[in-house]
């Protein structure tokens, strides 16, 4: 049998993965709270699952479509960007910034370890 590398859950990797989850969140609550019923409903399952559609065919580790890593860099970049603008449309835009810079400050550093 071929033995298969396996690498290490790191702190960065922990990070990226509640950057995620916080990305997630956020579209399901924008969706949640910025549409009156019953269009709240589906922007607030819709919103978040088109994301995590977006984020299995081409970003995760085992993603669907093998694409340049440009292009990986691009949808999560787009994920990220909708999950600050949610916050800056339910009207707390310092959140939006939050969550934008450390989004991005994890997704550099990230390309950058993998890059080495």
């Amino acid at each position: 049998m071929p033995e298969t590398a396996t690498r290490r859950i790191s702190a960065l990797d922990v990070l990226r993965f509640l950057t995620e989850l916080v990305a997630v969140g956020s579209l399901a609550l924008w969706g949640f709270l910025a549409w009156p019923l019953p269009w709240n409903i589906v922007a607030g399952l819709g919103a978040p699952a088109l994301a995590i559609l977006l984020w299995a065919l081409f970003v995760s580790p085992k993603a669907v479509f093998a694409v340049h890593p440009f292009i990986r860099i691009v949808v999560e970049l787009l994920i990220f960007l909708s999950a600050t603008l949610a916050w800056w449309a339910l009207g707390q835009p310092w959140i939006g910034l939050a969550v934008g810079v450390v989004s991005v400050a994890v997704g550099v550093a990230v390309a950058r370890r993998d890059a080495a």
